[in-house]
């Protein structure tokens, strides 16, 4: 059975989720602080975990990075207030989070969302085995990446993002296909893609702001260059 935790405070959302979830068949457990929430996480196996930012005790933030931090690789979805500014989301996929939904939020976007990232937690398959350039090797198989021989943390949308830019690559990969690719039918504005892209770069390129590799296509998407 799949294994879902939230950490939400507003004990109306949380009923809301814990609803929606059990409606679908999933296990639900929850929190209602951020050490609570971290502790759950830590000892227990999650499929999701479905992450307020604004917590008591402890931040969002600060939770997804001791869970990273602990190797607990389970994917974590993101629940944000609407004035979030991008450098927050950003921060967030910075410190592993895979997703995020903004507050207000439909019952049928946060399900499509839950619904895509456990589509993409079971489905790893790759045609190629692994692919290296400069001095990252990047390992379908095992879902890994390594650079300089270290292994780094890649959360599943970054790691699905970067296998489809390389199993494409010298192709322009427009916003829309990407979209597809990865979000499937979750509800998501094309201006979800680049905060990924900026971490993206932030750990794989020598210069950030100069990319070699990921290249922006200005108007139709993303290009990877060896």
């Amino acid at each position: 059975m799949i294994k879902v935790l939230i950490v939400e405070d507003d004990e109306a959302i949380l009923e809301g989720l814990k609803d929606d979830l059990e409606f679908e068949g999933y296990s639900v457990s929850y929190a209602q602080d951020g050490q609570d929430g971290l502790e759950k996480a830590l000892t227990g196996r999650f499929n999701l975990i479905i992450l307020d930012i604004l917590l008591p005790k402890i931040n969002g933030f600060e939770v997804c990075k001791r869970l990273r931090d602990s190797s607990i690789s389970s994917p974590i979805l993101m629940l944000t207030a609407a004035r979030t500014e991008e450098a927050d989301k950003v921060r967030g996929f910075d410190l592993g989070a895979d997703d995020y939904v903004t507050k207000p939020f439909g019952a049928n976007e946060l399900m499509a969302r839950v619904k895509a990232i456990l589509r993409r937690t079971e489905g790893k398959g790759s045609e190629e085995n692994s692919f290296s350039f400069s001095d990252i090797i990047v390992d379908f198989k095992n879902h890994e990446v390594l650079k300089g021989g270290k292994r780094i943390h890649f959360t599943l949308m970054e790691f699905k993002i970067l296998s489809h830019l390389i199993r494409h690559r010298d192709q322009v990969v427009s916003r829309d296909e990407l979209l597809d690719a990865v979000w499937g039918d979750a509800i998501v504005s094309p201006r979800s893609i680049e905060p990924h892209i900026v971490v993206l770069r932030k750990k794989l390129e020598k210069k950030p702001t100069i990319p070699q590799h990921i290249q922006t296509v200005r108007g139709v998407g993303y290009r990877f260059k060896e």
